[in-house]
Formats: C-alpha cells, sequence, structure tokens
C-alpha cells in the first residue's frame, strides 16, 4: 500500500481509517502506528515519478550548462570569487577543500557516487581524494593547466549527459526532502506547485536548474535572518493552479522574489547584490520556452 500510495503521510492517514472502518484492511492499529513512525520524506518517495525522456534530460543539461558555464569545456572547472569551494562540471557542484565546510551543500562528491553507480570512470585522483585538492581560488587558478586539472574537465565534458541524470535524480528526491521541512498546513500546497510546474518539459527545466542553482531550500545553514531562498521557499510563494505555462510564470516570478529577498537579508559584506541582476535574468529565462 505504502509503495503505491501517490499522496502525503496525512492523505494516507485517512485512507487507513477509510479502509479500516469498512473493514478491508486487517491489523489497521499496526499500519498507523508504523505510518505515524515514518518520516514524511519515507511515504513522499513513493510519489509517483516525474516522467522526463532522454532527450529531455539531455536539454535541460544543456541550458543548465549554458547557465552555469556559458556552455564552455573551460567553465566546468570553475572557483568563483569571493567563494571558498572549487564550482564543478554542468552544474557547478560544490567541492570543499579538505578542512573547509561553509553553508552550502556539497554536491561533488554526491554526483561521483552517482556517475560511478552509472559505470562511469572516475579518474584515479579523483576517486583517492578525499577532498578538492586546491586549496584556495588562487591554488586552483594557478593549476588550470596542470595534468589533474586537465583530466578533471576531460572527465566532465565526457560525462554531460550523465551530470544532466544526476541533476534529474536530484529533483525527483527534492520533494520528499521540502515536504519533510515544510510546516504541515503549507504540504499540500507545496505538493501541488511543485506538480503544477512539473507538468511541462520546460517546467521541468526550471525545478531542475533552480534546485541546482539554490538548492532544495531545506538547510538550517542556507538562511539569511531566518528566511531561505531554496525551491520550497519558491513553491510556498506560489499559490496558483493552472498548470502549463502559467505555472512556470508563476514560478518565475516567485524565484525572483525570494532572491531579492535573499540579497535584501544577506550580511553586508558580502556585497550579494552585484549578483543580484544575473541572478534575475536567469529565473525570468523561465518564462521562455527557448
Amino acid at each position: 500500500m505504502i509503495a503505491l500510495y501517490l499522496g502525503t503521510a496525512q492523505k494516507f492517514a485517512t485512507l487507513v481509517e477509510k479502509l479500516r472502518s469498512s473493514n478491508q484492511l486487517r491489523n489497521c492499529r499496526m499500519v498507523a502506528v508504523l505510518l505515524f513512525l515514518l518520516p514524511v520524506t519515507q511515504v513522499i518517495q513513493a510519489a509517483a515519478p516525474i516522467h522526463i525522456s532522454d532527450a529531455d534530460a539531455r536539454r535541460i543539461g544543456r541550458k543548465v550548462w549554458q547557465n552555469e558555464c556559458n556552455g564552455t569545456v573551460a567553465g566546468l572547472t570553475s572557483w568563483n570569487s569571493g567563494e571558498d569551494f572549487a564550482s564543478l562540471g554542468i552544474g557547478h557542484f560544490i567541492w570543499y577543500p579538505k578542512g573547509m565546510r561553509g553553508p552550502f551543500e556539497e554536491s561533488f562528491p554526491k554526483f561521483l557516487t552517482f556517475g560511478r553507480e552509472h559505470g562511469a570512470t572516475v579518474p584515479v585522483w579523483v576517486n583517492q581524494a578525499t577532498a578538492c585538492p586546491w586549496n584556495s581560488r588562487a591554488e586552483f587558478s594557478a593549476a588550470q593547466n596542470s595534468p589533474q586539472m586537465r583530466e578533471l574537465r576531460q572527465f566532465l565534458a565526457h560525462t554531460v549527459d550523465l551530470q544532466a541524470q544526476f541533476l534529474v535524480a536530484r529533483l525527483q528526491q527534492s520533494l520528499g526532502k521540502m515536504l519533510e521541512q515544510a510546516g504541515p498546513a503549507q504540504r499540500e500546497n507545496v505538493e501541488r506547485q511543485f506538480a503544477r510546474v512539473a507538468s511541462t518539459a520546460h517546467g521541468c527545466y526550471a525545478l531542475v536548474d533552480y534546485v541546482n542553482f539554490k538548492g532544495e531550500g531545506v538547510l538550517e545553514t542556507e538562511r539569511y535572518q531566518g528566511e531561505g531562498w531554496g525551491l520550497l521557499q519558491v513553491l510556498e510563494q506560489m499559490h496558483g493552479t493552472n498548470a502549463g505555462a502559467a505555472a512556470t510564470r508563476e514560478f518565475a516570478d516567485a524565484a525572483a522574489s525570494v532572491l531579492r529577498r535573499r540579497v535584501q537579508n544577506s550580511p553586508p559584506e558580502r556585497h550579494e547584490a552585484r549578483w543580484l541582476p544575473g541572478w534575475l535574468n536567469r529565473v525570468h529565462g523561465y518564462n521562455s520556452n527557448s
């Protein structure tokens, strides 16, 4: 029953009660107890998967590559000014140096695990590394033509489609995480808004790009003045009912609002206003199907 159910834990509990009252389910009390011992994510993981064709996944990956790296191979290995980590691959997956941890989720090791599981040949030194081998942006920049960096870029250039699949897989997993973090009164709306935007291939691109760009919004460390800026916060701002292009337009507007709030709440020393025009241009691009 849990494996086939497509709704939230609250809705599932209602269904169990109906079955119990109609004598269609034995040992219902035990099922209900087990249900409420489960985190929301274990129920939500059974939700109907997002259906994205291989061709659409590739198109999404190339759009993200254009957004993050201008579609260049050189852009696959970056370390942005003012940041304490390398940004790698089409999604600028974060890789922290040894001993360095920041507020943002480290995603490059997760991609490596995904790649190995899907048969990718990872460079030996990357497999052996427990952290990013370059300790600063200066070291990273100085090593741009080193054998290690060239091998890393070659690996990333040869796994673009796999990275696109990884981005889609991350989106698949994000709904459960967000529903677990959202307040009970918000969960049904978040699930509905997610489904609205995901109803088209272009909407899926917007979701994939934003969750890669600014995260799920579930980490307490990804907050300024108690307010996050991830996919969860964008969906919480949405309340429409129409699917298709209308949903994607509302998503783009909500994302822009959340990003403006992030900049307003950010510590002054981070000077985040310098990034806002590019961020807004990116999310407003969700309104275009090109």
